[in-house]
C-alpha cells in the first residue's frame, strides 16, 4: 500500500512538473505512471487553432490590427459659451457612438460657470470619429493622444491561461482515480491553486479586453463667456482700431465683473477694512493738539 502512495505522489509531481512550466507541446501521456483519460492530440488541435501565445486570434477586431492589442486614451480640454446645448449635444454624440459615460461630474467652482468632467468609454471602432466630432461641437483647446501596445503581455497571459486549464484537467482525471486519503488531499490542494491561478489570469484578460474593445477619452467641458483665441478677423487700419477698443473693452468688464465677484465673497473683510480706517481716522482726530489762542494774551497786555 505504501509503495502505491508513492507512485501517485511520483505521477502527481511529473503531471504538475510537466504541466507548470511554459505550456509545452512537447509533454506526452506516457511521462506520468497513470495515463489521463484527456489526449494530447484534443489539446494540440485547439491550440493549433489559437493565435500566437495559445488565444484566439481576433484578427482586425475593435482595438486589434493583425492580432494586435492596443488601448487608447485620449484628453479633450473643450469651452464653450453655450453649456446646456453643448452638454447635450456631446451625451447624444456618446450615444450615438455606442458610448456611455464611466464618469461624469458638474460644478461651478463658485465663479458663476460651469465645468463638467466626463470620463467616456467608446468603441474602439468609433474613437476616430468621437474625437473629431467632439473637436466640432465645441471650442477645442487642448487634445492629446496616447496609444499603449499591449499584445505581448495579453498573449502572454493567454498562454498561460490555457497552461493552467489544461493542468486542471490532468489534477481532476487524476483525482477521480485516486484511491488513499493521501493522494487525494494532495491533488485537491494542487486543484485549489490552479484554479486561482486561472481565476486571476481570466480576470487580467478580462481587464485587457474591455480597455482594448472600448477606448477612454477624458473630457474637460468649461462654460466662457468669450471662446479664447478667438478674434474676429480686421481689415484696414479702422477696422484694427475698433477690434482693439472691443477687446480692450471687454477685458475691462471682465475684470470688473472678476474684482466685483472677489469682492462679494470677500465683503466681511472689505468691511473690517473699512472699519479699521475710520477708528484710526478718528484716533487721530483726538490725539490732534488745539492751536493757542493768540487773541486772549494779546487782550490781556492790552
Amino acid at each position: 500500500m505504501k509503495r502505491r502512495s508513492w507512485a501517485w505522489l511520483l505521477a502527481l509531481a511529473v503531471v504538475l512538473g510537466l504541466l507548470g512550466g511554459c505550456g509545452s507541446k512537447s509533454e506526452s501521456a506516457s511521462s506520468a505512471p497513470m495515463e489521463a483519460p484527456m489526449a494530447m492530440d484534443t489539446a494540440e488541435a485547439e491550440s493549433a487553432e489559437m493565435g500566437y501565445g495559445g488565444t484566439a486570434d481576433r484578427g482586425t477586431s475593435a482595438g486589434t490590427t493583425a492580432g494586435t492589442k492596443r488601448i487608447y486614451t485620449a484628453n479633450l480640454d473643450l469651452e464653450t459659451t453655450e453649456f446646456d446645448t453643448a452638454t447635450e449635444a456631446f451625451t447624444a454624440l456618446t450615444e450615438r457612438c455606442g458610448g456611455w459615460y464611466e464618469s461624469s461630474s458638474l460644478s461651478s467652482r463658485g465663479s458663476g460657470y460651469r465645468y463638467a468632467d466626463y470620463t467616456v468609454r467608446v468603441p474602439t471602432e468609433q474613437y476616430r470619429t468621437f474625437l473629431g466630432q467632439a473637436g466640432e461641437l465645441c471650442h477645442l483647446l487642448y487634445q492629446d493622444e496616447y496609444v499603449e501596445d499591449v499584445s505581448e503581455a495579453y498573449y502572454d497571459t493567454a498562454g498561460r491561461l490555457k497552461t493552467q486549464q489544461v493542468k486542471l484537467e490532468r489534477l481532476q482525471a487524476l483525482l477521480e482515480q485516486a484511491e488513499n486519503m493521501e493522494d487525494i488531499i494532495t491533488i485537491e490542494s494542487a486543484i485549489s491553486e490552479t484554479e486561482q491561478q486561472i481565476d486571476d489570469l481570466s480576470g487580467t484578460l478580462q481587464h485587457y479586453d474591455a480597455k482594448v474593445d472600448y477606448a477612454t477619452v477624458y473630457v474637460s467641458l468649461r462654460e466662457v463667456a468669450r471662446l479664447s483665441n478667438v478674434e474676429e478677423p480686421a481689415t484696414g487700419f479702422g477696422a484694427q482700431l475698433a477690434a482693439a477698443f472691443s477687446s480692450g473693452w471687454k477685458h475691462f468688464v471682465s475684470g470688473v465683473q472678476d474684482l466685483a465677484v472677489a469682492l462679494a465673497y470677500g465683503w466681511m473683510w472689505v468691511l473690517a477694512a473699512v472699519v479699521l480706517v475710520v477708528l484710526a481716522v478718528r484716533k487721530l482726530k483726538k490725539k490732534k493738539p488745539a492751536l493757542p489762542k493768540l487773541h486772549k494774551k494779546e487782550d490781556q497786555q492790552e
